[in-house]
């Protein structure tokens, strides 16, 4: 079997690898995306039509580097002729009071912001059971479509020239003198930089090759519950205990209007390839126990359900660091795909001989 040369060859074609290879191929580089299974699949962490697009964070790094993705996402839409952001505005709320604090630090980056009562927040929404806590809202929040994203991504990497190789799966990676090799069944690359965007196959892949933290990878289920009346949803969370959200479901939602209901972090352990897309009973009677106290303005029957992988790192920071010839991108923690575009043009700068960006999402860090 021949070995193929490249500039990079990238390893799963998710948000985040679509992204690296569209920002790499738009570099000039020659690109290889080589991913596992084919478009559409729903076997890893972004498939489907409906994830958060937000600027609110308790966390003044995220805040700013939403700001970066936002600008990001808008070039990409105009690069690719479509909206892939559409926005809701943004709810935070719940007896957590992270509302506060995220309203400080959204103020302090002069993001638009408001603080408002529960009384006032519920004659805005009438839909939703706020309790006695203020309620933040910010108007950028919005709904990303995943699907059309990665397509975009994928067909504006391929215009530059990009070689795309689905239902692939990599059997191996190996280290060389001059950078590294990709093995699947039937052929190889070797580039002097390869970007590993597996998201739950990032371990079996690289944990030979680079030091990585201990990451988890959780099968988290969702759901999806019909509106009792026509009307926009904004995107909202209820940070309690656990920290529950919600967002327009889009295509996915079995009916118009529907809108997708999880509980952020709660899932079950699993692998890539042990996943079996099962939802547990308890897990859907909580979050239908949640909507039927707090969300009126649904039917608190789902219409549908979904799961999805969480890769996670301990603190939830993401991993965007390179290591000899690889570039470990992004275990995303759950909260990843509002920033894929900033995540691929981070890759795209390591592998290009940059250096780390942010030092919160190098591997010393995760080891520190």
């Amino acid at each position: 079997m021949s070995t193929e040369q490249a500039d990079a060859v990238i390893v799963g074609a998710g948000l985040a690898g679509s992204a690296a290879a569209r920002a790499m191929a738009r570099r000039g580089r020659s690109v290889v995306l080589v991913e596992a299974f084919q478009p559409g699949h729903r076997r890893g962490s972004s498939h489907g039509s409906a994830r958060i697009f937000r600027r609110a964070y308790p966390d003044p790094l995220y805040v700013r580097l939403t700001g970066q993705a936002q600008v990001l996402w808008r070039q990409l839409a105009d690069e690719a002729g479509e909206e892939l952001v559409v926005t809701t505005g943004a709810i935070d709320y719940g007896p957590a009071r992270k509302q506060e604090k995220m309203h400080e630090i959204l103020t302090g980056f002069e993001v638009p912001a408001e603080l408002m009562t529960a009384g006032a927040a519920a004659e805005r929404w009438p839909g939703i059971s706020f309790g006695p806590d203020p309620v933040m809202f910010h108007p950028d929040g919005g709904v990303i479509d995943p699907e059309r994203a990665m397509t975009a991504m994928r067909g504006i990497a391929a215009e530059y020239g990009a070689q795309i190789c689905y239902g692939s799966p990599v059997l191996r990676v190996e280290a060389g003198d001059a950078g590294a090799t990709v093995h699947t069944a039937d052929r190889s690359w070797r580039a002097p930089v390869v970007i590993v965007a597996a998201g739950a196959w990032l371990e079996p892949l690289l944990g030979a090759h680079v030091p990585l933290p201990p990451l988890v990878v959780t099968q988290v289920p969702a759901f999806h519950f019909a509106p009792r009346e026509p009307g926009p949803w904004p995107v909202f969370i209820y940070h309690d205990e656990v920290a529950r959200y919600g967002l327009p479901a889009g295509r996915d939602g079995e009916v118009p209007g529907a809108v997708k209901i999880g509980e952020h972090g709660r899932g079950t352990v699993t692998t890539g390839d042990g996943r079996d897309g099962v939802v547990g009973p308890a897990a859907r009677d909580r979050v239908r126990a949640f909507v039927g106290q707090r969300l009126g303005g649904l039917d608190p029957a789902p219409v549908g359900e979904v799961t999805c992988l969480y890769t996670s790192t301990a603190n939830e920071d993401f991993i965007l660091d390179r290591h000899g010839p690889f570039v470990v991108c992004s275990p995303c923690s759950g909260h990843g795909a509002k920033f894929a575009p900033l995540v691929g043009e981070i890759a795209a700068d390591l592998a290009c001989g940059g250096a780390s960006r942010e030092p919160r999402f190098t591997l010393a860090a995760q080891f520190g």
